[in-house]
């Protein structure tokens, strides 16, 4: 049958659950759309940190100025706060945080309007009323690790698991007396895979008992303006029964190393020890062997090398470097006839389980890979002189469209680990705006 399409015509109100730092809101932001951030749902003490920061930085207010450190930490552990992303944190552990930290997350989590942890969210507390004159937008990006490929292959049937999650915003949306108008859930591709088909099934049947229309639809950042080979699943819910259509992909225009900082620490540069075990980096022959007169095998392939020579050596070994430069790709280890891909500048490689001799599609050209929550740590950038390098957290948020304003304030009160964390735990911005201009 054929339906009319939604379009929003009224102001939205936001709820995401499961926020991290609600790249939902971003998007409505680069939009231009006017929009309030109604209700947040996030439990991870640094995305909650990050939320804040990014989204509600102007407010200052001390919220736990009439509590005492006692009743502040007595909430924060009745709320369910995480410190780890997947369990709630014991009465021990937050009885061991400081009066300073104990207030500072109180304080972030009334400025955030954060429901905290969604096992104890009723449907009341997203406060849904007035539908004829506001437009509610709940997104719910559940957990994936049970679903995901590095995933434990739990599944998301059982509620005790993380993915499980999902059937709590059935509970939720079950005893809401008013429902938002548009849903939209992102999870991995796996979430109808083989093995989640018979669930993913069972939650569009349950969606659809409520009143809602679903359509959903696997889209790959590189579609989207973004070098990045991130694919996920995408649903789509309408209360009523309105059609609704993806957007079309779009010509990549960007490059990888558009995306690159010009000058980075020399402490995310990988080791020899590293190079080691994923390149045969040392097994270039000179090139400048036929002027020379003598086999020579070079122990690296860098200017590095002509820097740490002394005389005549230095100056030939620097012309050697620089024909490498031009001529020579890397050869990084993989599954293949070969034994190895080849990389050169721009090309992002995957540096996860190194001397594994199963592990194939190691190198992307002038891409990076699925940028996870180990962010750049498990991701090589090949530079113009072939040293490889890890991603910086400001370029894996780069990759998933956040523009360096917002990355700036979401770096505040975060260390390289964390931000790598969070930017692997999003969605990327562009996609999502792509998604919900289809609604405007």
């Amino acid at each position: 049958m054929l339906y009319e399409t939604y379009k929003i015509t009224n102001p939205i109100r936001l709820i995401t659950l499961f926020s991290g730092y609600d790249s939902q809101a971003l998007a409505l932001k680069y939009l231009g759309v006017k929009f309030e951030h109604y209700k947040t749902c996030e439990w991870a003490i640094k995305s909650i940190q990050a939320l804040k920061n990014l989204h509600f930085g102007e407010d200052n207010t001390d919220y736990s100025k009439e509590l005492s450190t006692d009743e502040i930490k007595e909430y924060l552990f009745n709320k369910g706060i995480s410190s780890n992303y997947n369990d709630p944190m014991s009465k021990e552990q937050v009885s061991r945080l400081n009066e300073k930290q104990a207030r500072t997350i109180y304080n972030n989590i009334k400025a955030t309007h954060n429901l905290v942890n969604i096992q104890q969210v009723k449907g009341d507390d997203l406060c849904i009323k007035d539908t004829d004159k506001f437009t509610y937008l709940l997104t719910y990006s559940f957990p994936c690790q049970d679903l995901s490929l590095a995933g434990k292959g739990k599944g998301m049937s059982d509620t005790s698991t993380r993915s499980g999650m999902l059937w709590e915003v059935e509970r939720i949306l079950t005893e809401c007396k008013e429902k938002p108008q548009i849903l939209l859930m992102e999870n991995v591709p796996q979430v109808h895979g083989e093995g989640n088909k018979e669930d993913f099934n069972k939650w569009q049947l349950r969606l659809e008992e409520m009143g809602y229309r679903n359509y959903w639809q696997d889209l790959i950042a590189t579609d989207y303006g973004i070098p990045q080979t991130r694919n996920r699943c995408f649903m789509v819910s309408i209360l009523g029964d309105y059609n609704y259509t993806f957007p079309k992909p779009i010509q990549l225009k960007l490059k990888l190393k558009d995306m690159l900082e010009d000058n980075v620490e020399e402490k995310y540069y990988l080791s020899d020890k590293t190079l080691d075990q994923i390149s045969n980096w040392k097994s270039y022959q000179n090139p400048l062997d036929s002027v020379m007169g003598k086999e020579s095998i070079s122990p690296t392939i860098t200017t590095r090398i002509a820097e740490s020579q002394d005389g005549g050596i230095n100056a030939s070994m620097k012309v050697y470097c620089d024909e490498l430069n031009k001529t020579t790709n890397l050869r990084i280890k993989n599954a293949t006839k070969k034994g190895y891909l080849e990389a050169t500048e721009g090309d992002c490689i995957d540096l996860c389980q190194p001397n594994s001799e199963t592990r194939r599609g190691r190198v992307q050209k002038e891409k990076s890979q699925t940028i996870t929550t180990m962010g750049g740590e498990h991701l090589g950038i090949v530079n113009s002189d072939l040293r490889i390098r890890k991603l910086t957290p400001r370029e894996c948020f780069r990759l998933m469209g956040v523009k360096d304003e917002d990355y700036d304030k979401i770096a505040k009160n975060q260390s390289d680990s964390s931000l790598y964390h969070l930017a692997g735990d999003s969605i990327v911005v562009n996609v999502l705006m792509a998604i919900f201009e289809e609604l405007l």
